[in-house]
């Protein structure tokens, strides 16, 4: 089997193409846009990262399929983190391509213009909430690189509701939960579903981890992931790793992982009072099941903020209940009885 992440215009069905772009230093290794080919030119979705190598990836990557980056009329972005929305940003300036974004992300990316800053002040308001100052002292003397040159309000929002593109029909469905906007781009006659990074075929993505107070993003994505399969099966087109046959069967299985975390994160709780800080050190983290202590500092960061998360699903299923919020740490107990499975309010 080829390496997903090979360079090149790889075809995934009769005018669209896949195309990995490099990442910088990143463990995700490459992220996939897709290039549709319409009667109104190129439409792309997802845009990369404002890397230079990442944009000449991009140009012999469409020179392959006799293109140039020019004919790109528009960019549609699963969500504004930097991976998938800042080269799109980039294009625009120098192409011309307009860039259409969830009407979700308009917060965050107001947000991001105000603080003109790449430390996730959030994410790091979440990690002092539950137990984990030192960490997010160490997080903010490292991510503060900010570029206000590929950041940039999109020429749209985007709602719910088809989307003509070109000769084709996109059904825009927001999926709140890696981001509050993300949004899916799903072609029903041609059983394609455009993931960005709400469906992964190998990982689960991070959840929440965004500009802003997400509410209870678990909550949240949760609901998405079940709202795929209100739906057709489809093709997933993810934003990494590769095309994969079945949404729902992918779907099916990250509803078992998070199952399997509400569970592990709820004997983890014991009969202790914990914060969420202390519940991350005693789980193991990423397929190879490493421990907390082996993660670097922004994964610390993720996995802290990602075990808040499940630990308020289990206080809003009636499995936990919170001891103390008073502004320096939250604290939860494992209920004392409590439902067998977990259950996510529809609303």
């Amino acid at each position: 089997m080829s390496d997903w992440a090979e360079p090149g215009a790889h075809p995934v069905a009769p005018g669209v193409h896949r195309v990995p772009l490099p990442l910088p230093g990143d463990g995700l290794r490459a992220v996939n846009v897709y290039l549709l080919d319409t009667a109104d030119g190129i439409v792309m979705v997802d845009g990369g990262w404002a890397l230079p190598a990442a944009r000449l990836r991009l140009e012999r990557a469409m020179a392959s399929i006799r293109h140039d980056l020019g004919e790109i009329r528009r960019i549609l972005v699963t969500h504004v983190h930097r991976d998938h929305y800042t080269q799109a940003v980039e294009l625009r300036r120098l192409f011309g391509a307009r860039v259409a974004l969830g009407a979700g992300e308009r917060h965050g990316l107001e947000m991001l213009n105000r603080i003109r800053s790449n430390i996730p002040v959030s994410s790091l308001d979440a990690l002092r909430r539950n137990g984990a100052d030192d960490l997010a002292e160490r997080v903010a003397r490292t991510l503060d690189d900010f570029d206000a040159t590929i950041w940039g309000a999109p020429d749209e929002w985007l709602s719910a509701g088809e989307l003509a593109v070109g000769d084709r029909t996109l059904r825009v469905i927001p999926t709140p939960g890696h981001t509050e906007g993300h949004v899916v781009f799903l072609d029903e006659s041609e059983r394609l579903l455009f993931a960005g990074d709400h469906v992964l075929p190998h990982i689960t993505p991070s959840i929440g981890f965004e500009l802003g107070e997400p509410g209870s993003p678990l909550a949240d994505y949760l609901r998405s992931l079940r709202l795929m399969t209100t739906f057709a099966d489809a093709r997933l087109l993810p934003a990494h790793g590769p095309v994969a046959d079945s949404t729902h069967a992918r779907v099916a299985d990250l509803l078992a992982h998070h199952d399997t975390r509400l569970a592990e994160a709820a004997e983890a709780l014991g009969e202790q009072v914990l914060d969420a800080h202390a519940v991350a050190r005693r789980l193991t983290w990423t397929r190879r099941r490493i421990g907390f202590a082996d993660l670097d500092d922004f994964n610390r960061m993720l996995a802290v903020n990602e075990t808040a998360a499940h630990l308020r699903v289990l206080v809003g299923t009636g499995r936990a209940t919170v001891v103390t919020a008073d502004g320096a740490s939250t604290c939860v107990r494992r209920a004392a009885s409590s439902p067998s499975r977990s259950t996510v309010p529809s609303t």
